[in-house]
């Protein structure tokens, strides 16, 4: 009996094994950054009841067997927060997304014996040659950019209670609360083009032949949504982080401004895989945290995170991650493949409404040293050229099911489904129609525009309160033409004043086009980009007291014409007359000699030659705004006055000269200078002679001389410079309070030499003239500013430090305000 006694407990406990088996259940799934939404590699995996374990593998994947119905799955990974999730488990296969939230400081995780973190980075180092993908004499590659904006942080229940959006309730169903903060996806763009790139000389070129941007057909933008603006290169010494340059972890000085720790290793596809760790030595400077997965035998890069460290100097970004991975290119060349960058903006602060911008860019089809690559970059007519194909903003959606990289998901299928409904509800387009109005100024009817709203209604000591209107027409009324004009009236004068202008655009790019205006109102000066202009209502508050205001009246015809020439050469021929009445404080013309009629008279020819190699436009339809050069912008102008030709009453040359840049000192923040001379050669009255700009603002002017006021200063031959140097955080970053407020420190430089000629001097300065010379003497003003308080104000301190004073009233010093929006 003893043997089969045996033999039955033998069966019953297969029995019970089996039955065991039978219920063991299977938890899988998937370890992603919340973030990013990327895969966390390597995770380490445990449930807690069980104490059974495994590490994720390189995808973040792993796969786990329990006998529990109930268990605790713990999750660890260097650089997250460590997690414990409890587990109901139900059914035979538990199938899991577990997203896990970066550190902030890594370095309290992480191990490291000895110096090994600071080793590993010389090798890196010393390979970036070997590995940077700008080694090669060419390359190409097929590119897909995808950018998508949403909007974080929404509250459901404050949105039934917006009655602005009750006719967009379908708006609502779209809100995804998958993730901690529920979130609207809101708008999508697709990009697909062909990027080629060559050594020596150095040629870009990018050919977009796909763009799907619902609502937008501007090709300058268009442009900017391809890859030639938006490389990011790890090898470099500087990573461009919106307008600021980061420190790159990998620079040849990194150790000056990072700690560097091992983790651990991995092996990935028979290869040794190092896990490496950095974050920023010091507080307050633009550097990263993060890791990479770096291979031992080449130490290339195959796998990167970029996270912005909390304390950065970066307005209104709440987070930004940055990732990079390469991939093997002909077995034995690695190359990127992709580009993701998450970043989210807040606006209101932090945990209120917020956006989150997330890029994807996606590399295929690469090739390196080939032929081919050169014959693509021979067309090129500038070395850096981005062409958008013909019909590229007009595929439809079947051509995209097939060309895009991967496929949408569902949230960002639904986001051309929304657009595309809203834009043809009329209450939307009054909405965006009205914003549009508020932050831009203009308001387009039909073909036509009115604007801007800031100059309906100001006030000046002449005209008392002043109202103004404009119209012009926009791209609906043509492509080629555009016409602009205004009406003015003082209620204090009882005048009416106005102008004319027209535009006919030959082409785009190069630009070539014909501009013709005619104008009589007051002359508000010499108005910069950055100046507020008089002709404002918010300037009388801010007008400087104690100085008298200088008004003189223009009438003024002009012919223009612009040719433009790759790779930025261009011409400017114009033809102008003006004629000028003094209106109050200034000299009028009973105090000159000659014929009166035409004493403030004259008609001009003049050419202006500019190169500006490789700047950049960000244009609408007539209209553009500079974005730029690399290399310095220089002009040459010469002017010549004809007398007795349309009532001109004086025969002059001028000539000047300008160069300036703005140019990155990283780490050190940006300087921006400005060279300049001139000359004017002939007998003239103060308006036509070279009027140093001068600011009776207590807005500051960076074009202008600040503690200088209009036409006080006035020459027949000039020299001077501008200088601005923007820190960052400056001196700023040693205080915790500063740092926290995130301050910003700038200094500036403004010189000015001038004389005039005995002729001049005796036709215009008398006991009757407010003028002066400064007699070949400097005038130098020096400025020191903390900007970026309250994240949109700046102060700028500014002392007159030559000539030495000899007014004893004569103000020294000067304080000055001024406003901007900027990361």
């Amino acid at each position: 009996m003893r043997p089969l006694a045996h033999t039955c407990l033998f069966v019953l406990a297969l029995l019970a094994s089996v039955t065991a088996v039978g219920q063991r259940h299977v938890v899988m799934g998937s370890i992603i950054d919340k973030q990013s939404g990327e895969q966390v590699p390597f995770a380490s995996v445990i449930l807690k009841q069980t104490g059974g374990g495994t590490i994720a593998d390189s995808a973040g994947f792993f796969k786990l067997y329990t006998n529990l119905d109930r268990d605790t799955l713990v999750i660890s990974s260097v650089g997250f927060e460590n997690l414990e999730l409890p587990l109901p488990i139900q059914g035979d296969t538990l199938n899991l997304t577990i997203g896990l939230d970066a550190m902030l400081d890594v370095g309290v995780v992480v191990r490291a014996k000895g110096n090994r973190g600071l080793f590993l980075w010389r090798k890196i180092v010393k390979h970036k040659p070997e590995n940077d993908r700008y080694r090669f004499n060419n390359f190409s590659y097929r590119l897909y950019n995808k950018l998508e904006l949403d909007l974080n942080n929404i509250d459901r229940a404050k949105l039934d209670k917006m009655p602005l959006l009750g006719s967009f309730d379908f708006i609502k169903d779209k809100i995804d609360t998958s993730e901690s903060s529920p979130f609207l996806p809101v708008y999508i763009t697709e990009v697909i083009s062909d990027y080629y790139f060559q050594k020596d000389p150095k040629k870009h070129r990018e050919v977009i032949t796909a763009v799907k941007a619902i609502g937008s057909n501007n090709e300058s933008v268009a442009r900017l949504l391809g890859g030639m603006d938006q490389n990011i290169n790890v090898y470099n010494n500087f990573i461009p982080v919106f307008d600021k340059e980061f420190i790159s972890p990998f620079s040849d000085n990194g150790d000056n401004y990072y700690n560097y720790k091992i983790a651990d290793t991995q092996y990935v596809a028979g290869r040794r895989l190092i896990h490496f760790f950095f974050s920023g030595k010091h507080k307050g400077l633009s550097t990263f945290d993060g890791d990479c997965w770096v291979q031992d035998s080449t130490f290339g890069i195959q796998k990167i995170t970029l996270r912005l460290t909390r304390d950065a100097n970066v307005n209104y970004v709440n987070s930004l991650v940055m990732i990079q991975e390469y991939s093997l290119v002909n077995g034995s060349t690695w190359f990127v493949s992709k580009d993701k960058m998450i970043v989210e903006i807040s606006p209101f602060g932090r945990n209120k409404l917020s956006f989150i911008g997330r890029k994807t860019t996606l590399y295929k089809n690469v090739q390196v040293e080939d032929p081919s690559v050169s014959r693509e970059l021979a067309k090129n007519a500038r070395p850096e050229e981005v062409v958008i194909a013909p019909g590229a903003m007009e595929h439809a959606d079947e051509y995209w099911k097939l060309q895009r990289f991967e496929p949408l998901n569902k949230n960002e299928q639904g986001i051309y489904q929304m657009i595309d409904t809203l834009m043809q509800l009329p209450k939307f387009k009054t909405y965006t129609r009205t914003i549009n109005f508020i932050g831009t100024g203009y308001m387009d009817i039909g073909s036509h525009q009115i604007g801007p709203w800031q100059n309906w209604v100001s006030r000046n000591a002449v005209e008392g309160w002043r109202t103004r209107f404009d119209l012009g027409t926009n791209s609906r009324f043509s492509r080629k033409v555009n016409l602009h004009g205004y009406a003015a009236y003082g209620f204090g004068d009882k005048k009416l004043k106005g102008g004319i202008d027209g535009l006919y655009l030959f082409r785009k790019q190069p630009r070539v086009h014909l501009y013709a205006s005619f104008y009589s109102d007051f002359d508000y000066g010499q108005s910069y980009f950055d100046e507020v202009s008089s002709d404002n209502l918010f300037a009388v508050a801010i007008r400087k007291k104690d100085v008298p205001i200088k008004y003189i009246k223009l009438k003024q015809h002009r012919l223009d014409f612009l040719q433009e020439w790759n790779p930025g050469f261009s011409v400017l021929l114009s033809v102008q007359s003006k004629e000028y009445d003094p209106v109050l404080n200034l000299p009028d013309k009973n105090y000159y000699p000659g014929e009166k009629s035409s004493v403030f008279n004259t008609f001009e020819v003049s050419m202006r030659l500019r190169f500006a190699y490789l700047e950049k436009f960000l244009e609408n339809s007539f209209s553009r705004i500079s974005m730029g050069s690399p290399l310095p912008i220089g002009e040459l102008k010469y002017t010549k006055g004809i007398d007795g030709a349309f009532n001109g009453g004086h025969d002059y040359h001028k000539i000047s000269a300008s160069v300036s840049n703005t140019s990155s000192v990283a780490p050190f923040g940006t300087l921006y200078y400005n060279l300049f001379a001139g000359r004017t050669f002939g007998t003239l009255p103060y308006m036509f002679l070279d009027v140093a700009p001068g600011n009776e603002l207590h807005y500051y002017s960076g074009s202008a001389y600040n503690m200088m006021n209009r036409f006080e200063y006035v020459h027949d031959r000039y020299a001077g410079f501008h200088l601005a140097h923007h820190f960052g955080s400056g001196i700023f970053r040693f205080l915790p309070l500063t740092r926290k407020l995130k301050f910003r420190q700038l200094w500036t430089a403004k010189a000015l030499v001038g004389n005039i000629s005995e002729a001049n001097r005796q036709f215009n300065y008398s006991s009757h003239f407010p003028f002066r010379s400064l007699n070949g003497k400097p005038y130098l003003e020096l400025g020191t500013g903390v900007d970026n308080i309250f994240k949109i104000l700046r102060i700028d301190f500014v002392w007159k430090v030559l000539p030495d004073q000899t007014v004893v009233s004569e103000k020294r010093f000067g304080v000055f305000g001024s406003f901007r929006l900027s990361f």
